[in-house]
């Protein structure tokens, strides 16, 4: 069975993706400490996402 890496790109779009929709849903209900937790586990999936783009970077001549 082949699972996702957590340290794949496709992992952290998932969970911004993820991120992205409940935090629009939490809005929709104004349930506001739910929409903010979901915007920081966005932001720490873009920090990641960053993270592993400029690993990348690096590794190409």
């Amino acid at each position: 069975m082949k699972l996702i890496r957590a340290d794949s790109i496709f992992f952290q779009t998932l969970n911004i993706m993820g991120g992205l929709c409940l935090a629009v849903t939490a809005l929709d209900t104004q349930d506001l400490p739910n929409a903010a937790a979901n915007v920081l586990w966005m932001s720490i999936g873009l920090f990641a996402l960053s993270r592993q783009f400029s690993k990348r970077e690096q590794k190409q001549p």
